[in-house]
């Protein structure tokens, strides 16, 4: 990476904003588009989208913070890994974080309104546990990407971190942990040490985890799905994806933790890995791994909040507040 991208964008610039739609224009060239009237916006404090409105349809611009801004080069890498799982970018410059997609259509949460259809995710959850166990070979080439390491073995030391991250835990602020809290996620640490040794001892490969997995970031097609939004994504224990899909799940059908349809839900989707694991030990595995993935969500908002930008402040109490799911228990 140079040096540019390290530096945090400042979208609100009319130089930024020239630059970006000179590079959308010269990116629609090469397919022979144009663009056709004025881009739709939408900011937060880790990226800014546009909806571009082309002679072809409408196609999506992206642009990433610092702390995201992997996903570019993710998404290019996905593509060509796992051809079909997502939407082939129209262009991307993984440098500056920016990637242009085609429209994917109706996403899976458009599908479901006012539907109470699990055969839905019955058939989503298999093919997105295929494109983990692909892309589990390529696990190292994708953290030469800069896609953030949260194998099991390195996240004892990632909370050790986090919690020493005092601006990040907002310790002192009204929004922050109270000090009992605080004191007690310290004291958690050797529990989970314990929970990621227990994990690694069933030795699932690390794979991509998409660590936001619910159905606004899946796209519906006629030959399948396309799963997209891919910031939060780390190179992680593979189960971890179950943290966030199950609980939007029950949180959508209104369901109680332990549900049968989220038991059925969390089978279907560790089938990919019955050729090497007996059932018990994958369910087992799938618990710790949750447990585990509530760090990784800390973390990703961590990342995704390391801007100046003063909306984050919005958003803040997430990255301890995902820790302090640690004392709840899963979903299943």
């Amino acid at each position: 990476m140079t040096t540019s991208s390290t530096l945090e964008p400042d979208w609100s610039t009319p130089q930024w904003r020239d630059d970006a739609l000179a590079w959308v224009g010269d990116a629609l060239a090469g397919p022979g588009l144009r663009v056709t009237g004025p881009v739709e916006p939408r900011v937060r404090p880790w990226s800014l989208v546009w909806r571009v409105p082309t002679d072809a349809g409408p196609v999506w611009f992206k642009a990433n913070n610092r702390g995201t801004r992997h996903e570019a080069g993710l998404l290019a890498a996905l593509a060509r890994l796992t051809p079909g799982a997502v939407l082939r970018p129209v262009a991307v410059d993984d440098d500056r974080g920016w990637s242009l997609l085609p429209d994917g259509g109706p996403s899976l949460r458009d599908v479901l309104a006012g539907k109470k259809d699990l055969t839905y995710w019955e058939r989503v959850l298999p093919e997105y546990a295929a494109v983990q166990v692909a892309l589990a070979p390529y696990a190292a080439e994708l953290l030469d990407l800069g896609v953030p390491d949260h194998r099991t073995e390195v996240m004892p030391g990632r909370l050790a971190e986090l919690l020493e991250d005092r601006e990040s835990m907002l310790v002192g602020a009204a929004n922050g942990p109270t000090p009992e809290a605080y004191d007690r996620l310290r004291a958690y640490r050797p529990e989970f040490a314990e929970v990621c040794r227990r994990l690694a001892e069933v030795e699932v490969p690390a794979t991509i985890q998409h660590d936001d997995l619910h159905d606004g970031n899946i796209f519906v097609a006629d030959d399948g799905y396309r799963f997209f939004d891919w910031g939060d994504a780390s190179i992680a224990h593979p189960f971890g994806t179950l943290l966030v899909t199950l609980r939007s799940v029950a949180y959508a059908f209104e369901l109680e933790p332990g549900d049968p349809a989220l038991v059925r839900l969390r089978d279907a989707y560790l089938e990919a890995w019955t050729d090497r694991y007996d059932r018990a030990t994958l369910r087992a595995a799938a618990d710790l791994a949750m447990t585990v993935a509530k760090v990784s969500r800390a973390l990703s908002w961590q990342r995704a909040l390391l801007t100046s930008d003063p909306a984050r402040a919005e958003y803040a109490e997430a990255v301890p507040g995902w820790l302090g799911e640690l004392f709840t228990s899963n979903p299943v």
